[in-house]
């Protein structure tokens, strides 16, 4: 089954090395929110792409929302720009890294968590307390969860091609536990 991996969630930073007054940015930039008694970071979202970013007074900018790699550089570089419009120096020099992505497919029509659970290694399956089943891979390292629909959703993959190749080796996985087992997807 070739069902296409659809990206949700892309999650990166940059580091400034430069302090950035929060004060200012919420006063000056439209799109913030800065409550420090309850949160020391502002919140700037970005129209297009759409996200968030959390800014600290340290210079450190985390972007969450965005659905690739490109789009969180993009919008780090929008908002980073947008500081600089106020008056802020901000080096043009900041390494944007990309630290988790969250995408989903479909590998199966059904599968049976109960004996994926007993047959692979690194696998975590409480059906009483949440009807997915937990895979951890550890090259590429990411994790799985799997559902009895076949859904698959999988985090912590840093570019797309991490992700896809990760979704890959689960299908293979799968397909030999299906060839070994007769039948992963009978109840």
């Amino acid at each position: 089954m070739d069902e296409e991996i659809k990206i949700h969630n892309v999650v990166a930073s940059c580091t400034t090395n430069t302090k950035i007054p929060l004060s200012q940015l919420s006063l000056e930039l439209e799109g913030t929110e800065y409550e420090p008694e309850q949160f020391p970071g502002l919140v700037y979202r970005i129209k297009e792409p759409k996200s968030a970013a959390l800014v600290f007074n340290s210079g450190k900018i985390v972007c969450t929302g965005t659905k690739s790699s490109e789009q969180a550089t993009s919008a780090i570089n929008i908002l980073l720009e947008d500081i600089r419009s106020i008056g802020i120096e901000i080096p043009h020099d900041s390494d944007i890294t990309v630290h988790n992505m969250v995408a989903s497919t479909k590998v199966a029509e059904e599968l049976n968590l109960n004996k994926i659970a007993f047959t692979l290694e690194g696998t975590e399956y409480e059906p009483e307390q949440f009807p997915g089943l937990v895979l951890r891979f550890l090259d590429p390292k990411v994790v799985f969860l799997l559902f009895r629909s076949g859904k698959v959703i999988c985090t912590g993959g840093k570019s797309s091609e991490m992700v896809h190749e990760a979704i890959g080796k689960l299908k293979i996985v799968l397909e030999k536990l299906n060839k070994d087992t007769n039948s992963l997807t009978s109840s």
